[in-house]
């Protein structure tokens, strides 16, 4: 259908994962993609090598996205080369669970810093160029647990709410300017780090929830195409749960 057919997307943290399905999906759709991972080493050479096989234009950026610089680095080289940027999805995270009671300055302090002042640096970036435009997509990769919380993951849980009241203030502010913010909250997602948990806790999961399976990346991958396309055109300072119902 070619949805996003003529966009650029900047896709952070995208060498492997949801993020790298996301802009797989995202180029089967047209769009031109620019992907940053901290390092882009042979995994990040393979999906760069997957997403030009769709015949759109890609940059594999090394960049940490949790640097206020790089970041704005980062989204001038993608002006340099692609002369604009329509989309911008805010996936770059890590997890350091653990008991508040037992969790450290430092543990706290690198997953606020990874995930949540990310997405402020990104979305700082491009927020100039998407206004000159008069138009953008700005999506948030958020979490079930930053909207419900869970035990042993109260830095993870609280960055990932940030994200979304981040999300909502930047459409309130830039939506005037026709520019939209909305959040994707993934539930129970099948990737490498859930299928490490084993079977039976496999099972405990997929319990909770009434679609009774985990979600895929690619699940995740179309509803992030429909929020960045111009389907979703009236959509915005929203929360879309991906999680089968577990949330409800």
């Amino acid at each position: 259908m070619e949805l996003l057919k003529g966009k650029v997307a900047l896709i952070t943290g995208a060498a492997r994962g949801i993020g790298k399905q996301i802009a797989l999906k995202f180029a089967e759709e047209g769009a031109d993609i620019a992907f940053t991972d901290l390092v882009i080493d042979e995994i990040g050479q393979q999906t760069k090598q997957e997403l030009e096989a769709f015949g759109v234009r890609v940059l594999a950026i090394p960049s940490n996205a949790a640097d206020f610089q790089q970041a704005h680095d980062t989204v001038q080289q993608i002006l340099d080369a692609f002369g604009r940027v329509d989309i911008l999805v805010n996936n770059a995270g890590i997890t350091k669970d653990g008991l508040m009671l037992r969790m450290s300055e430092a543990q706290w302090d690198a997953v606020l810093t990874v995930n949540l002042k990310s997405a402020f640096n990104f979305i700082h970036a491009v927020s100039p160029v998407m206004l000159r435009q008069r138009g953008g997509s700005i999506i948030n990769i958020s979490s079930i647990v930053g909207v419900h919380g869970n035990a042993g993951q109260c830095n993870y849980s609280a960055s990932k709410a940030g994200m979304i009241g981040l999300a909502k203030s930047i459409a309130a502010e830039l939506g005037p300017k026709g520019v939209r913010a909305n959040v994707v909250a993934p539930g129970f997602i099948l990737t490498d780090m859930t299928r490490q948990l084993g079977p039976d806790v496999m099972k405990q999961w997929e319990a909770k929830i009434p679609m009774r399976r985990g979600g895929t990346p690619e699940e995740v991958a179309k509803v992030c195409t429909f929020l960045a396309s111009d389907l979703a055109s009236y959509v915005s300072g929203q929360v879309i749960l991906v999680d089968g119902g577990m949330g409800m």
